[in-house]
């Protein structure tokens, strides 16, 4: 990558409302939790930690409900993001519902609403114009229509001789779609950036098995592959073999909330390749990143 142009990001925006519990779930009655609502989404909070972390322009495209479309739009611009929110005439905005517990593990509720309501007509030619790189949410992958949308910005991007990375997202979504078929639809993309257990599904090992292998296997099928570890950092594999082991970086405050760290690791991998910084010093960014985003509630900066 080089340092000139835009940082194009496709994906979702959702809704979080994010309960973080100290004690165990109660069945059947009340479990007091601090909760809060923010905004969200996979690809949006990349995109926000790309603004936060880099130089380049940052632009997302994402579908939402009209009922919070300005809030939406308004917490982007005020990131750094440029965004271009279509508003969907029938469904609302997505919604996560995430429950932290005391160790900061998340579980998720999701309801995606209008963010996998993209589709091909949402999708314009101008988008490229000035980017050095496309980043698609692996989300996108998970229903057809918005699939359908990602596999025309992937070969737009190509054509037009623009990079492209992908985050897989979800190793339940991806199950369900099948790693096969994952792995087809994103074929020409540069960049993977799945976490231990996606980067297991996706190339087909049992859990437990060693993700070196994971991460080189998959290497051979795209050029670069990023692996975030959690608290082991992440592992860098491109063509073939392991190229850097990069150690998480220690977070500076009490960790609360790990969600978003993912996506914040993605954002700052992403702008510091846009500065035109190796594999493995982009992953020692993310690391950062990542750090920074599980020392509060939510997953923007």
């Amino acid at each position: 990558m080089t340092a000139a142009g835009a940082l194009l990001v496709v994906g979702d925006v959702v809704t979080d409302v994010v309960a973080v519990h100290t004690e165990p779930l109660a069945p059947a009655t009340d479990t007091a939790a601090r909760i809060r609502t923010l905004p969200g989404g996979a690809g949006a909070n990349a995109a926000c930690w790309a603004a936060r972390t880099g130089s380049a322009e940052v632009r997302l495209l994402a579908r939402v409900g009209t009922e919070s479309a300005r809030w939406h739009e308004r917490a982007l611009v005020d990131a750094g993001v440029r965004p271009r929110l279509v508003i969907d005439p029938q469904e609302p905005t997505g919604t996560v519902v995430a429950l932290v517990g005391e160790d900061a593990e998340r579980t998720f509720l999701t309801d995606s609403g209008a963010s996998l309501r993209l589709c091909p007509a949402d999708w314009a030619p101008s988008l490229l114009d000035g980017a050095a790189h496309l980043h698609l949410s692996g989300y996108l992958f998970f229903a057809d229509s918005s699939r359908e949308l990602a596999m025309v910005a992937l070969r737009a991007a190509r054509t037009r001789g623009v990079p492209v990375s992908v985050d897989p997202a979800s190793a339940g979504f991806l199950a369900a779609l099948g790693p096969q078929r994952f792995l087809d639809a994103v074929a020409g993309a540069g960049v993977l950036l799945p976490n231990e257990d996606e980067a297991r599904l996706l190339a087909g090992l049992p859990e437990g098995s060693g993700v070196a292998r994971a991460a080189t296997a998959l290497s051979r099928r795209v050029p670069l592959v990023v692996v975030t570890r959690g608290p082991a950092g992440a592992l860098v594999a491109e063509r073939g073999r392991i190229t850097a082991e990069v150690p998480a970086a220690q977070p500076a405050e009490p960790v609360v909330d790990s969600t978003g760290a993912g996506d914040a690791f993605t954002g700052a991998f992403l702008a510091s390749r846009l500065e035109g910084a190796d594999p493995a010093e982009s992953a020692r960014a993310g690391c950062r990143a990542a750090a920074a985003a599980i020392t509060h509630p939510g997953a923007r900066p």
